[in-house]
């Protein structure tokens, strides 16, 4: 019997890293999972992974009509949310004297538009008692030099969890941000120009983190799963860190 049978969870950026390790874990568990991508065929090779209980959508969470659609098809097949991942998003290096328009548009509709209208818009489709898990990050609260944009997105994240777990308290709807430090993922090896850029970038994280190591997505989805279910269900409004103490001591 897995902790999440007969659950139907929504899970944004599913395709690869931390969105695809939990949707594994998350269908392992006995939820049907929706996933989105932008990429029709990166979607589809996360499906074929992730095995049964999976519907793959085509969307971006910065497209309101793309939302509009994913959840038309969640209702559509008769589903109800009972867990929603807002997990898509991303970020690229720009000290601040190299911020462009262009930089600052992509990073804020990517991470704060695409989360608050992928929160608003499943507002009708999540069961009362549900669980809203957003996706922040070490740089929402650390100040790392070259991500003054991604980090002031993140915060946004934090904030958000902090006003919407207020709001949608009478409703018994619990929101947590999960925030991870270094993990290895294709989003973090894309930082850099080459592969022996992003090995030599693996290396400087591992070093900031006092287990020294990187996490891996595996570790960041225990946690979202344990903030899906009901051995979380005092926790509200809260940022836990999976960052191997990076940012702790």
């Amino acid at each position: 019997m897995g902790q999440l049978d007969g659950k139907t969870v929504v899970i944004t950026g599913g395709t690869s890293g931390i969105g695809l390790a939990t949707a594994q874990r998350f269908t392992q568990e006995g939820a049907h999972v929706y996933i989105t991508g932008r990429r029709k065929e990166t979607l589809d090779q996360a499906a074929e992974l992730i095995g049964g209980n999976v519907t793959p959508v085509q969307a971006d969470s910065a497209n309101l009509a793309d939302l509009d659609r994913l959840y038309a098809t969640v209702a559509d097949a008769g589903h109800r949310i009972d867990v929603l991942f807002a997990n898509a998003g991303g970020g690229e290096f720009a000290p601040l004297d190299q911020v462009t328009e262009e930089h600052y548009d992509s990073t804020f509709d990517s991470n704060v538009k695409g989360t608050l209208f992928t929160v608003q818009k499943a507002l009708p489709h999540l069961v009362d008692g549900a669980s809203v898990i957003l996706t922040g990050s070490i740089a929402g609260v650390s100040g790392d030099p070259a991500f003054g944009v991604y980090g002031a997105s993140k915060a946004a994240i934090r904030s958000f969890s902090r006003t919407w777990a207020n709001e949608l308290s009478g409703r018994g709807i619990r929101v947590n941000t999960i925030s991870p430090g270094p993990i290895t993922t294709p989003g973090v090896n894309g930082l850099a120009a080459d592969e022996e850029g992003a090995e030599q970038l693996r290396k400087t994280l591992a070093g900031i983190v006092p287990l020294g190591r990187m996490g891996q997505p595996e570790e960041v989805a225990a946690l979202a799963l344990f903030l899906a279910t009901d051995q979380a269900s005092f926790i509200t409004g809260t940022e836990i860190f999976v960052d191997g103490g990076a940012k702790q001591v």
